[in-house]
């Protein structure tokens, strides 16, 4: 794992908590087959490529619970009309602190990590907890919870 300490925290790459294998969709695919590819994988986007189309967009979770609650038909609408495409980047060498500020920033809880202009992993909020509290584990250190004033 790429770690080093910062200040007596331990800093985790982007690189070590990403998702490698990420599941990529097209622009065609229902939002119906998109939800069945995420729930059979566990995970809670894909990206989406259109050939037709420069850029990449993502599709999650979030997005198709929006179209349902808001009456769509998940067999007609398409992952197309749903993706974001505005997307902030994640380098794999980013720190997690890093890519968790760029998540708070946005409003979002998915990045695409990008390498050599090549897809190279997803790294979601999730993937962060679990790199955050298996290096606390590691260091044998306990969060604390945080002061409340009465």
């Amino acid at each position: 794992m790429h770690k080093r300490r910062n200040l007596g925290v331990l800093l985790v790459k982007v690189r070590d908590g990403m998702s490698h294998l990420v599941l990529t969709i097209g622009p065609t695919h229902t939002l119906r087959q998109a939800a069945r590819m995420m729930s059979a994988r566990r995970i809670g986007a894909a990206v989406v490529i259109d050939p037709e189309h420069a850029g990449i967009g993502i599709l999650t979770e979030r997005d198709i619970l929006d179209s349902v609650a808001a009456g769509e038909d998940p067999d007609a609408e398409m992952a197309a009309q749903h993706r974001t495409e505005d997307l902030t980047f994640a380098s794999p060498d980013w720190t997690l602190e890093d890519a968790a500020a760029a998540m708070v920033k946005g409003g979002f809880r998915h990045l695409v990590v990008v390498e050599d202009h090549d897809v190279a992993g997803l790294l979601s909020m999730r993937d962060i907890v679990r790199c955050w509290t298996s290096a606390e584990a590691v260091q044998g250190t306990s969060p604390q919870p945080a002061a409340t004033s009465a």
